[in-house]
């Protein structure tokens, strides 16, 4: 699923790629980039990491952000990263999605923040899914050297964020979906135990469901 301001590809020159959800197990990934056609330092937007940021501050610079900006995202359901993790890497699903947002926004110049352990190969695979010329600047922690950066980051995470409680009005608690989250693995755990497999909304693929169904079946042996 995607979305974004319905002026996208226009005056847009410069754009900041990040990304929400890459290692959780439960919920959506949510790729988000955010352009502008003039300063790229967003002059007047006080912007930085999302993870520094409360909720409430979040959403308060993302409605600025996309009042003031172009912006795109695209959301990416656990299945759906499941049926690309069959046939290949999240580095390249990664890339893709990148590319897919830097797509729609048609600038000239894109910062993104590098999902690969090697910064500038995930740069050149970003540019190979591309069909349009533009000069890609990827580095770790991106969102701590360029404001577009931060931008997507906030967007991304809002965007997530507010999946996260429409998933909650079906399944219930399943916390933050990180497999950090006591919440989210007791969830797991007590819908593995009680249906006999993960739920539609898990990532199927991530090593944290394969431990956990091991965990559940060794429960259920040992109770005989």
């Amino acid at each position: 699923m995607a979305s974004g301001d319905p002026a996208l590809g226009k005056g847009c020159r410069f754009c900041g790629v990040d990304e929400a959800g890459k290692g959780a197990v439960v919920g959506p990934l949510v790729v988000a980039g955010v352009g502008c056609s003039d300063d790229p330092d967003l002059p007047g937007i006080p912007v930085r990491d999302s993870k520094t940021l409360s909720p409430r501050m979040r959403e308060d610079l993302f409605e600025e952000i996309v009042r003031r900006c172009t912006f795109k995202t695209i959301v990416l359901s656990a299945e759906e990263i499941d049926r690309f993790r069959s046939a290949a890497g999240m580095n390249e699903l990664m890339a893709r999605t990148h590319a897919g947002v830097i797509r729609a926004l048609v600038p000239e110049t894109a910062y993104v923040d590098a999902c690969d352990v090697n910064a500038a190969r995930h740069g050149r695979s970003v540019s190979a899914f591309l069909d349009h010329k533009c000069r890609i600047y990827s580095s770790h922690r991106a969102e701590d050297r360029y404001p577009l950066v931060a931008a997507a980051s906030i967007v991304a995470k809002v965007t997530r964020d507010r999946e996260i409680e429409v998933m909650k009005d079906r399944w219930g608690e399943i916390g933050s979906g990180y497999p950090s989250d006591p919440v989210t693995v007791s969830f797991l755990m007590d819908y593995i135990g009680t249906v006999g497999e993960p739920p539609a909304c898990a990532r199927w693929s991530w090593k944290t469901v394969t431990n956990l169904i091991g965990r559940t079946e060794q429960r259920f042996l040992s109770d005989f």
